[in-house]
């Protein structure tokens, strides 16, 4: 049977939401919870710099146009890359080609080096095609399963090739750093309230 202890060695209970502490009971504090703030997506500087500087709409050529449809979809997670809307949006500002400041020259040198890359994407694709067409053509007088082996390879590594053949017709290999740091920058960025400091 269960024997009534002392009272100097019963423990007392503790009322919830206290701590025990030398000095004695001291009511513990309730947290506060912080509620995050939503992620909220907002143009970045330099696509509130093209629209600034800019003076109408410019109507994109029909090459642009394929290499554009010819480039990746993006998947956003950190909007750290342009997509296909917003390259077409930097191809879709006019400038004022005699305007000397030098924010217009820093958009102008953006949607030069955009343009390069989609008509860079468009060579890649079309040595692919040439490169595959090619290879279907040389085993012509194989069997069909021996096509199938070597164009899978041959198209992809026709990419590779395409893509070095655009850099160097369309002149991105000679491109600055800079301008092509312009040209990468994204054109939507996750707002970040300024710190308090």
């Amino acid at each position: 049977p269960n024997r009534p202890c002392r009272a100097s060695l019963c423990p007392t209970p503790r009322p919830p939401g206290t701590r025990l502490t030398p000095t004695g009971l001291v009511a513990r504090p309730t947290p506060v919870r912080q509620r995050a703030m939503p992620a909220v997506v907002v143009p970045s500087d330099i696509t509130v710099l093209e629209n600034k500087v800019s003076i109408g709409k410019r109507r994109l050529g029909f090459f642009e146009r394929l290499g554009i449809m010819g480039m990746a979809p993006v998947i956003h997670i950190h909007y750290s890359k342009m997509d296909k809307a917003d390259r077409r949006a930097v191809l879709s500002k006019k400038y004022d080609p005699e305007d000397p400041r030098p924010e217009v020259d820093i958009a102008r040198r953006r949607q030069d080096s955009v343009r390069k890359e989609a008509l860079s994407t468009l060579w890649m694709w079309q040595t692919a095609n040439v490169m595959g067409a090619l290879t279907y053509w040389s085993f012509r007088k194989y069997d069909y399963k021996a096509r199938l082996i070597a164009l899978p390879f041959i198209y992809y590594g026709g990419t590779f090739v395409g893509r070095a053949i655009g850099d160097i017709v369309m002149g991105r290999n000679a491109e600055f750093a800079r301008d092509r740091f312009l040209g990468q920058l994204p054109a939507k960025v996750y707002y970040s309230p300024p710190s308090s400091d």
